[in-house]
């Protein structure tokens, strides 16, 4: 198993497209001036401590006044990333994405004279090199060990895990090294005694079970070097989703209910491009405390209409908000997707003229945003409550 990681990607593809950016921390996301977060930073920004999720202002107290801001553009990141995988399924046809800018990849030899893996890592490196970015890869009998593989010489290093050593390599790393433990598990289980994926992988099903969950045992095993899951392609999407962090927090019902109507609008928009319907609407509001809550609703029937949608995410906003109150980040999301693919029908006899001028309108404001981009065309009354656009630092996933 091959698990390909591309270095800083967003930041590596900001200095590909600008040279002169080259040599210079680049930052993607956020804004020097708002309270976004960071999306990539480049290995010059990280020499200041800087990295992704970490909060504008933060980053902006470490790094240099020259540092380059950019909010980014996520479609040319996806048309590099295109490009990428392209390059993966030159050399094996068994290539999952794992997100924008990592995959794992099956590479286990056919026969006796296939290409060896670590030529395949190589000639991997090599090809992504010449697109202008670069990539750091794991090289490993199972995905757990690759993944963790590929972080060990970073950038644009090759770390080879040979058969039968996995145990023997992941037995001193930290407990954070193993994917899906996070920092707040990490530190539930150094306060046990557990903090190293030897300590882990020594733990019993019983202890692991007590310790972790259902999901114990199976990270026990994986810290032992044992993973038998298949690479396959990427699963079906669960859900859709658009989020927006405020520069100030807004309290005005207009700008809420504005800001709220733009993402479901977004929402919508992705929903029909996808061809998915969904019937569960999710809202999340964060105050301006810093407080997070969220609220559900399921429609009767699976929808990809901007005025269903915003209509059920208005009605979940009254139940969550008050006008006067501070809001500091809106989302909205749809989940609950049927198994019958969406596609464009003949109006039904007897629908009303309305609904059929409705959807020809909507069908048109979408093509128009592929084209041209999200802020092309806009609903009346519907608008942003930023009035920066760098203070809406990317969509949401």
């Amino acid at each position: 198993m091959l698990h390909v990681d591309m270095d800083a990607f967003f930041a590596s593809v900001e200095q590909l497209d600008h040279p002169e950016w080259r040599g210079k921390p680049v930052v993607v996301g956020g804004s020097p001036d708002s309270r976004g977060v960071i999306a990539a930073a480049s290995y010059e920004a990280r020499r200041y401590g800087v990295f992704s999720a970490m909060p504008s202002g933060r980053a902006r107290a470490l790094l240099p006044p020259d540092a380059i801001w950019t909010r980014g553009d996520f479609a040319r990141y996806g048309e590099v990333s295109a490009q990428v995988f392209a390059i993966f399924g030159m050399y094996s046809p068994d290539v999952q994405g794992a997100s924008i800018d990592e995959a794992y990849i099956d590479v286990t030899p056919a026969s006796p004279d296939a290409e060896h893996p670590v030529e395949i890592a190589r000639a991997i490196q090599a090809a992504v090199d010449e697109l202008g970015v670069s990539c750091s890869i794991g090289v490993a009998s199972n995905k757990t060990v690759a993944k963790i593989a590929s972080d060990r010489d970073k950038p644009h290093g090759i770390t080879i895990v040979w058969p039968g050593t996995e145990a023997e390599f992941l037995a001193p790393l930290p407990v954070r090294s193993m994917p899906g433990i996070g920092p707040t598990t990490a530190a539930r289980l150094v306060s046990l005694g557990v903090r190293t994926l030897g300590d882990l992988a020594a733990l019993d099903d019983v202890t692991a079970t007590q310790v972790l969950g259902s999901h114990g045992p199976s990270a026990s095993r994986r810290a032992a070097g044992s993973d038998a899951r298949p690479v396959r392609d990427r699963q079906p999407v669960k859900s859709v989703s658009n989020e927006q962090t405020f520069a100030t927090d807004i309290r005005e019902q207009s700008d809420v209910r504005a800001a709220l109507s733009g993402l479901a609008e977004r929402v919508a928009g992705r929903l029909r491009r996808s061809g998915l319907k969904g019937r569960t609407i999710h809202l999340k509001l964060r105050y301006g405390d810093f407080t997070t809550r969220t609220a559900q609703t399921t429609l009767p029937e699976a929808a990809d209409s901007t005025d269903t949608l915003v209509a059920a995410a208005t009605t979940l906003l009254a139940g969550l908000w008050r006008p006067g109150i501070g809001v500091r980040l809106l989302g909205v999301g749809v989940s609950g997707f049927g198994d019958a693919p969406y596609q464009l029908e003949l109006p039904a006899e007897g629908e009303q003229p309305l609904d059929v001028r409705r959807k020809s309108i909507e069908r048109t404001v979408d093509i128009l945003r592929q084209r041209f981009g999200e802020d092309a065309v806009r609903f009346g009354g519907r608008r942003s409550a930023s009035r920066d656009p760098r203070d809406r630092y990317g969509p949401g996933s």
